[in-house]
């Protein structure tokens, strides 16, 4: 490994023959790779690196291969610790994709249907897994004879999930077919008035006595036939990608998220969320943006690594934004240490000076918020138990006083 980079060299016993069955999907699977990164970041200081990622040869062969070895283990189940539940949960992880009518898989999306002990199902992102921590071996599976059966999950992940996929995805298929359905016929119908002016001209002059242009009247009437023939099945084919339907629905497993054990122990009893606080805090955040004339759009329920997207828009457009914020909510009652999950962190570092995270403090009495831009530069410290980051209240303080000294927009 050199500057973040890799090399790799592809053993024929494990992946050669994975990436000869996804060939036609992804591309030939080199045997060997130089240097290769996951983070797109490398390729500005060194551009002949080779970026591995969803698409990728490697990527996708890996991703089958580890599919497989694990498929066993993931149907046995697994036990997962949450801080912030106080009630055990079953989680049942599910893939679905939409095909077109012609048997193309146009999108594939995985989701969790989450069971909670008093039968409620909630539709949530596979993401929700990067805010728990495994837990450890030994433990008994709750009994989950009094939640919902199998028949029911499934009916809820159609129901609140894919259907809803299906609406997204087949609204953006018909106007991509739309779009494209246009520019075939201005083309074809363009080549198909140019060939038949041909056509005519040349059938005039071999009427005429022209008998020598006879071969050439020939090949323009073939010509228009296979123009016609190929503008009739290119429509056909469009009219069939236009229609979506739901497909390929398979239960990959079954995972129980408990109650972290240390929960209420002093280290980790102040991570634990409020939710009347968060609740609170989010509140503030929002009258705070709309104040200064930003929207607001809350993605709290997606574990995008994130609660709220905040958007300013164009002062002669308003539908269109000049600048968007992608802000984590951190409620705390009074004034004390912040904590993030793994995936916030992640999400930070990766979305740099777009991510911004807003303390608000005071909660129980007068919230006041206290924003920081690109949280990831503060020195968070790993708390390894329950896969969170915490800093103190006054570095938050000082990151603060920095950021509005960065910001000329507030």
């Amino acid at each position: 490994m050199s500057g973040g980079a890799l090399s790799w060299r592809v053993w024929p016993h494990a992946l050669w023959s994975v990436g000869e069955r996804l060939e036609p999907r992804f591309g030939r699977l080199g045997r060997e790779y130089g240097q290769i990164i996951f983070d797109k970041q490398f390729l500005e200081r060194d551009p002949t690196l080779e970026w591995v990622t969803p698409g990728h040869p490697l990527f996708e062969a890996v991703r089958d291969d580890v599919g497989v070895k694990t498929g066993e283990d993931i149907q046995r189940g697994a036990v997962f610790y949450d801080i912030h539940r106080s009630a055990p949960a079953r989680l049942d992880v599910f893939s679905g994709a939409v095909r077109d009518g012609r048997g193309n898989v146009v999108h594939r999306r995985i989701f969790v249907v989450e069971a909670e002990q008093d039968g409620q199902l909630e539709i949530r992102q596979a993401t929700l897994f990067l805010d728990l921590a495994a837990g450890e071996g030994g433990h008994a599976f709750p009994d989950d004879a009094a939640l919902p059966g199998d028949a029911q999950v499934k009916q809820v992940l159609i129901e609140q999930a894919l259907e809803p996929l299906l609406d997204e995805v087949a609204d953006t298929r018909r106007q991509e077919t739309d779009t494209v359905r246009r520019h075939l016929e201005i083309s074809l119908n363009a080549l198909i008035n140019r060939e038949n002016l041909k056509y005519a001209d040349l059938h005039a002059r071999v009427e005429a006595g022209e008998i020598n242009l006879r071969p050439a009247l020939k090949r323009s009437e073939e010509r228009l036939e296979e123009l016609n023939h190929r503008l009739e099945t290119r429509l056909a084919d469009l009219e069939k990608e236009r229609h979506c339907t739901i497909a390929d629905i398979q239960h990959h497993g079954r995972a129980w998220v408990l109650p972290h054990p240390e929960r209420k122990s002093p280290g980790i009893a102040p991570m634990v969320r409020d939710d009347e606080i968060e609740r609170r805090a989010v509140e503030a955040v929002i009258a705070y943006e709309n104040a200064h004339g930003w929207v607001v759009e809350s993605v709290e329920k997606d574990n995008r690594g994130f609660d709220l997207i905040s958007r300013r828009p164009h002062p002669e457009d308003p539908a269109t934004a000049i600048e968007v914020r992608f802000i984590e909510v951190k409620g705390r009652a009074a004034i004390g240490e912040i904590a993030l999950t793994s995936n916030e962190c992640k999400t930070a570092e990766r979305l740099k000076k777009d991510y911004w995270l807003y303390a608000v403090f005071n909660c129980a009495a007068d919230p006041k918020v206290h924003l920081v831009q690109d949280p990831a530069r503060l020195g968070w410290e790993p708390v390894v138990k329950v896969e969170h980051y915490h800093v103190g209240a006054d570095q938050i303080l000082a990151a603060e006083s920095k950021s509005s000294q960065d910001s000329t927009t507030r």
